[in-house]
């Protein structure tokens, strides 16, 4: 009992937490809005995300509890879910090609960057890999802390490309014309009320026997995967509400936007040039197999950018959402390339870092 009521206690965040999660939602909403009245591709996240940085970068103590942002990413996942039935099919026969330019393109941007680091800007080789490494931003901090390497500069050049690729990356893809000519719609219709009931009950489900065996974005892919076997089976038909879907897409703006509130605006800004160039040269890399795609196979152009961003795995799905491009082949990639970075950034560090019994000299 008593070990019920400690696990209960930590599990509920306390009057101040719920109010700094609060006043991250309504700045985060309100940023959204904004970016929606300007009509902003993406405009929910982006508009999210850089109100959200804003505030916190001018000393707001902004955060989101776990549990919300639990519940943000099951909303995320059974949106997705519910789209995965229309399109189920396509590509699959190019996803082991792609993958495998994936993989080939995440080594070469992590050591272009990696490079970029150490030669211009004087970082360790630690540092600089871990900086350079795209994606798994949790693992590598720990990383990072395990091997006595720069965590703060870490954390700052990880953000920027986060940040700089959740706000940019829309409006270059409606720019250039990259966005699909007829893009496939989201559920017009909303689920019954039994369907709703069953996509929460059997996302959370899911959810919590992938948290069991520490697969990855568990809340996120659980919720995705429940989504999508119950619209493929035809047990359910709709989705969710559309103030939800939104709910859910401001929700991550503000997630990611919560990544600067415990960097200090000197850190940032020491660091700024650093996270630019590193940037600068992983999208370089990435364009240039994203070429090799467009030019070698059937993909879609706007599916194979998102795919290969550089950025967060839950930040590309939440565009893909708003940004209608193919989420099931968007979520293979990035979740590949999770795969690949937790892996094998370690054996990297290992053989081509620096030493341990060096960090401190």
């Amino acid at each position: 009992m008593t070990l019920i009521r400690a696990s209960m206690a930590t599990a509920i965040p306390d009057r101040s937490k719920v109010l700094n999660g609060l006043e991250t939602l309504v700045i985060g909403t309100v940023g959204g809005l904004l970016f929606l009245w300007a009509e902003l591709p993406g405009g929910l996240i982006s508009g999210a995300m850089v109100a959200v940085a804003i505030a916190a970068l001018a000393g707001r103590p902004l955060a989101v509890p776990a549990v919300l942002t639990q519940s943000v990413l099951l909303l995320l996942g059974i949106s997705l879910g519910s789209l995965m039935s229309q399109q189920l099919l396509q590509h699959m026969s190019s996803y082991p090609l792609t993958i495998g330019l994936l993989a080939l393109a995440t080594f070469c941007s992590t050591f272009g960057s990696s490079l970029y680091l150490q030669r211009v800007h004087g970082w360790d080789q630690t540092s600089a890999f871990l900086a350079g490494s795209p994606g798994a931003l949790s693992q590598i901090t720990i990383l990072a802390a395990e091997k006595g390497a720069d965590v703060a500069a870490i954390a700052v050049v990880q953000t920027m490309r986060v940040i700089i690729l959740t706000a940019a990356l829309p409006l270059v893809l409606a720019l250039t014309g990259v966005t699909h000519a007829a893009p496939p719609p989201l559920p017009t219709s909303i689920a019954s009320p039994f369907g709703l009931v069953a996509l929460v009950a059997l996302s959370i489900g899911v959810s919590l026997l992938l948290r069991w065996i520490k697969f990855p974005a568990s809340w996120m892919f659980g919720a995705m995967l429940a989504s999508s076997l119950l619209h493929g089976s035809g047990l359910v038909d709709g989705g969710l509400p559309p103030w939800l879907r939104n709910v859910a897409l401001v929700g991550i703006g503000a997630i990611i936007g919560t990544r600067f509130a415990r960097m200090k605006t000197s850190t940032l800004l020491s660091h700024v040039n650093a996270g630019l160039g590193s940037f600068a040269i992983a999208i370089l890399i990435s364009a240039v197999f994203v070429a090799v795609i467009g030019f070698t196979t059937h993909v879609r152009l706007a599916d194979a950018v998102v795919a290969f961003a550089p950025g967060a795995m839950d930040a590309m799905l939440a565009l893909a959402l708003t940004l209608h491009i193919d989420p099931i082949f968007v979520g293979a990639h990035h979740l590949s390339r999770f795969l690949f970075v937790t892996i094998s950034t370690p054996g990297i560090i290992h053989l081509f870092g620096r030493p341990q019994d060096d960090v401190d000299d």
